[in-house]
């Protein structure tokens, strides 16, 4: 992918996202996707953007040039204790089996809201700031 490629997949669905983020909390049931929420939606793997798969991701502001773009976090059910870039955050109502998450801090996306699939549920505000805290930690350009 050139530098300066649109980095939308033709098909839908998260991007990765290099810019300011505004972090909101605002989830609210209503259908729609909205800060504080876990949703989910197509994310491409990150040696192949051709490839992917659907996965939950935890939603945390938006992107400050374009409101209608939702900067997220993907989760992963997985224990990524010995991994630097994943936080954990715990279980939440968007696993039914109730499994410990993490949150990769490394990689921001950005969905739109017609690529949402469907909502999962909310980030409880301590899990939202927990998120928001360590990516602008590790990360201060990104935060």
């Amino acid at each position: 992918m050139q530098k300066d490629a649109d980095p939308r997949p033709i098909r839908g669905g998260a991007f990765d996202y290099r810019g300011a983020a505004i972090p909101e909390y605002a989830p609210e049931k209503d259908s729609e996707p909205d800060p504080g929420e876990v949703v989910w939606a197509w994310v491409p793997f990150e040696e192949d953007l051709s490839q992917g798969k659907d996965r939950p991701l935890a939603i945390v502001g938006r992107a400050a040039d374009k409101q209608e773009d939702l900067i997220c976090f993907l989760l992963s059910s997985k224990d990524r204790s010995d991994e630097d870039d994943w936080i954990l955050i715990g279980s939440g109502e968007w696993d039914s089996e109730n499994r410990p998450s993490w949150v990769n801090i490394a990689r921001p996306l950005a969905v739109t809201h017609e690529a949402v699939r469907r909502e999962g549920g909310n980030l409880s505000r301590e899990q939202f700031d927990a998120v928001v805290e360590a990516a602008r930690t590790k990360y201060p350009a990104q935060g």
